[in-house]
């Protein structure tokens, strides 16, 4: 779900709002009952560091430095957590 932000023309209140996109849009202040307006925002986005594999895709069978030379969490050497291959 997508989240808005709205000001109130009256008191000046900046808050945000998780809505649905076909949701109508907020039309009155939560502290003083104003009236608001959506402020456009700069949007959000995600980045996909690495090669993009995924372990659990391959059943966990490149989750270990002995085989793929790295661990699940692309270290090249163990950080001591079970998922990364075992003992520390």
């Amino acid at each position: 779900m997508p989240t808005y932000e709205y000001e109130c023309a009256a008191c000046g209140l900046r808050f945000e709002r998780s809505q649905k996109i076909r949701d109508d849009p907020v039309s009155e202040c939560p502290e003083c009952r104003g009236s608001v307006r959506r402020l456009l925002s700069s949007g959000t986005a995600f980045v996909i560091k690495g090669a993009g594999e995924s372990s659990s895709r391959q059943g966990g069978r490149d989750c270990s430095l002995e085989q793929a030379g790295r661990t699940c969490c692309g270290r090249e050497e163990r950080c001591g957590k079970p998922s990364c291959g075992g003992e520390s």
